[in-house]
């Protein structure tokens, strides 16, 4: 039988799942998400924590809930051929297609842009990212206790400073959010706006690939059920929530605020620097740089760790470790190149597809033990989720492609019918419908 943890234990299992998720990079969204949305911030940040904070929790209880051991044993819970798609697409994305060259553009664009002319930004953006991946791949091939001193006493100290910062900006802000008018999308949907700009946190699918790593350290303070294991990931991931969700909104604000006198610039890794520099000059503005470097370096040597071992272990038949870690830094060198606006702007259609998959996913294997965990509802969801995820990325993608794919009939009938399409949200329709068939499926099985 399964004991209780003790306060003390939660509060570890807590620090682990916030080590897990906060990273430098997941500064700059929120800072651009309260410039952008203005007077509409808050219905904005209520969607953007939904997706930012709630799912990657509830993807870490599911998890433990459906007794996985790891990302690759949910989704072949549709089919062993989609868990290696789906498996190695996740990895790429949070790997070397988005996340780990947008450590190196956050790192740039927070500590080194602003203080550059603006002509010589490209060519500064190449040597600082060279430099960047080099130790990134020394550390990788080469374990060391640097980078538990990193994580120790630098990432600590990044949140001091991210913390005097904050209360700084509260007690003499910038200017007043409600006098800033809402931009684009936020002036008519900022809670749905706000819920897909969470998606580039990454958060959920990280949740994916590394939250065996929570639910096995639960497994190892002796509690193995699974509704034990998803409800004391749920409790503790109570007070990380509350933290991180806590930061975002004071991000939020700090954003909102600084559009007063800076207006909305370029990413949040421009705006983050001006307001640091704002509240103490240039030197602070470059302290905040330096330690967020190193918060981005640390989060990429693990990024790289990770997916060489992910795909050593998926195709042992294929590259060595030594061999993926060499290819995944070069890869994730010339993508940073492009730029971090860039880098978001290319991982928008992307992630306009692979989230729906990962939240169905999530909320089959949470509450697969109503009905048996039957393949059958797994495959109908999928299905449904897929199709309608392919129109969302299409949708996402740049008026170019979508002329040289002459996608525009299909999206403007998807616009007409399909509810919630305009919205980003399209797939909720198909989901529910196939997730209608899987069942009506598992009960005439049952009764057969």
């Amino acid at each position: 039988m399964d004991h209780k943890l003790k306060t003390k234990e939660y509060i570890l299992l807590a620090s682990m799942l916030f080590g897990m998720f906060f990273g430098a990079g997941n500064l700059i969204f929120p800072v651009s998400m309260g410039q952008q949305a203005g007077a509409a911030l808050w219905p904005a940040v209520l969607g953007f924590c939904l997706t930012g904070v709630g799912l990657p929790l509830l993807g870490i209880a599911a998890m433990g809930a459906s007794r996985s051991e790891g990302l690759f044993d949910m989704c072949s819970r549709v089919s062993k051929p989609y868990g290696y798609f789906f498996t190695c697409l996740l990895y790429l994305c949070i790997g070397p297609l988005f996340a780990i060259p947008r450590t190196a553009t956050v790192s740039f664009s927070v500590g080194i842009l602003p203080l550059l002319p603006g002509k010589h930004a490209s060519l500064v953006l190449c040597l600082f990212s060279a430099a960047f991946f080099a130790v990134v791949l020394f550390f990788s091939l080469r374990p060391s206790n640097i980078m538990t001193w990193i994580g120790k006493i630098l990432n600590p100290l990044f949140l001091v400073f991210l913390g005097i910062l904050a209360v700084t900006a509260l007690l003499f802000p910038m200017g007043d959010i409600r006098a800033g008018a809402p931009t684009g999308n936020y002036a008519a949907h900022s809670f749905f706006q706000g819920f897909l700009e969470g998606y580039n946190t990454l958060d959920a699918l990280a949740s994916l690939a590394f939250g065996i790593v929570l639910v096995n350290a639960i497994r190892g303070l002796g509690l193995q059920s699974p509704a034990a294991i998803s409800g004391s990931t749920l409790k503790s991931g109570v007070l990380s929530t509350v933290l991180m969700a806590a930061i975002y909104c004071i991000l939020t604000v700090m954003g909102g605020q600084s559009r007063a006198v800076y207006g909305i610039s370029t990413d949040g890794g421009e705006a983050l620097f001006r307001i640091g520099s704002h509240y103490f000059g240039t030197f602070g503005g470059i302290l905040l740089g330096i330690t967020v470097t190193f918060a981005c370096l640390k989060t990429a040597i693990g990024l790289i760790t990770s997916c060489a071992e992910t795909f050593v272990e998926l195709f042992p038949k294929s590259l060595s470790y030594r061999a993926y870690t060499i290819v995944f830094c070069l890869f994730s060198f010339g993508i940073a190149n492009f730029g971090l606006s860039r880098i978001i702007e290319l991982s928008l259609p992307v992630l306009m597809f692979l989230y729906p998959l990962t939240i169905t996913l999530i909320l089959l294997c949470l509450f697969g033990q109503w009905f048996g965990y039957d393949r059958k509802v797994f495959v109908s969801v999928t299905v449904f989720t897929a199709l309608a995820a392919v129109l969302d990325f299409l949708y996402a993608l740049p008026d170019g492609a979508k002329q040289f794919l002459r996608a525009e009939g299909l999206l403007s009938a998807a616009a007409e019918h399909l509810p919630l399409f305009s919205l980003g949200m399209g797939w909720i329709i198909p989901a529910c419908a196939g997730l209608i068939l899987g069942l009506l499926l598992h009960i005439l099985s049952k009764r057969a």
